[in-house]
């Protein structure tokens, strides 16, 4: 597996993480614990060293599903994690009941994070999403506090808007940011990527891979269960689907020519959009895990990066990312 190094904040991780938000749910119901953590081991096994989860995702289970499963590999990989949140016991479990990135609210969910995640350092600790009651210098300087304390090292944005991101690296520096991109999601090349480059930031695109759309096994036919966010997006309509199936063949046609996969050559479009970039494609299978590695070995000319784009500059996507609560979140 290639490295490569968030930034220049001397992170150094494998070319390819992996998300593990659905391993706990959020595409219908999360897999068996046992084989999900087989699967992070196995993922280990074949060199991905960086691993993504959040508070939100559970809320908690899945930072407590991935600190088992890397329990054993301590010192070996990184893991990143997200605040930002707020949760209250709704009898059968915490539930997530808004924003709050109050200061101490942060140092205080931390420690469940550490407990969890069975480490004494956060490797990587990301505010989830910005909360606009809450200055972001407020937030940075949180986080420094905690890095300080020795309880994370790095400090990361997820979603932000490209002046937000300037005034929290002012604070704190910030290692990475985390949004969603990919051949249909492409906003973070109007702002944020030249902001990232100017300074020194890493990117980590997660939703990669289109929330598997652009794998080419998803079609207008698909239904999703009312657990899975999709059955929520405008974008998995039968409708969009059906329109947005010609970027799909675009990849697909690459894919032949390269004899690659689809997912291969979406990851690999991404891979080669800057060295910086890490993309956390998110699967339950092992099969999957080893498929997206091939894609760190795929390579795109500089004339397939060109035909890839200009085809795709011809298709206008269907539907939008997310519900509209879920967008108000982003971009603040």
């Amino acid at each position: 597996m290639h490295t490569r190094e968030l930034g220049k904040s001397k992170l150094s991780v494998s070319a390819l993480g992996l998300g593990c938000m659905s391993m706990s749910g959020g595409y219908g119901a999360g897999g068996d614990r046992q084989a999900m953590i087989s699967v992070i081991r196995g993922a280990v096994e074949r060199g991905i060293t960086f691993f993504d989860t959040a508070q939100n995702y559970g809320p908690f289970a899945n930072e407590a599903l991935v600190g088992e499963a890397l329990a054993p590999f301590r010192g070996q990989v990184v893991i990143a994690t997200k605040f930002g949140f707020r949760y209250e016991d709704a009898g059968s479990g915490p539930k997530n009941v808004g924003l709050s990135s109050r200061p101490e609210y942060i140092k205080q969910g931390v420690e469940g994070s550490l407990k969890r995640l069975r480490v004494d350092s956060i490797d990587l600790f990301y505010q989830h999403r910005v909360d606009p009651d809450v200055p972001i210098e407020d937030v940075a300087g949180a986080v420094k506090d905690l890095i300080q304390a020795g309880k994370v090292k790095h400090f990361g944005m997820s979603e932000a808007a490209a002046r937000t991101i300037r005034r929290a690296h002012a604070v704190q520096p910030v290692t990475a940011v985390q949004s969603e991109y990919s051949l249909w999601w492409r906003r973070p090349e109007e702002e944020v990527l030249s902001t990232l480059e100017d300074l020194g930031i890493g990117f980590v695109p997660y939703s990669p891979l289109g929330k598997g759309f652009l794998t080419g096994r998803i079609g207008q036919n698909t239904t999703f269960a009312a657990t899975d966010i999709r059955s929520r997006i405008p974008r998995f309509s039968p409708e969009a689907m059906k329109a947005n199936q010609a970027l799909v063949d675009v990849i697909a046609a690459v894919a032949k020519q390269k004899q690659a996969t689809s997912a291969q050559i979406a990851l690999a479009w991404l891979l080669a959009q800057k060295p910086w970039i890490v993309p956390i494609p998110g699967t339950t299978k092992l099969e999957r895990v080893e498929e997206n590695i091939g894609a760190t070995d795929v390579e795109l000319t500089p004339d397939d990066l060109v035909q890839i784009n200009a085809s795709a500059a011809r298709i206008a996507v269907q539907g939008e990312r997310y519900p509209e609560e879920l967008e108000r979140l982003t971009y603040r």
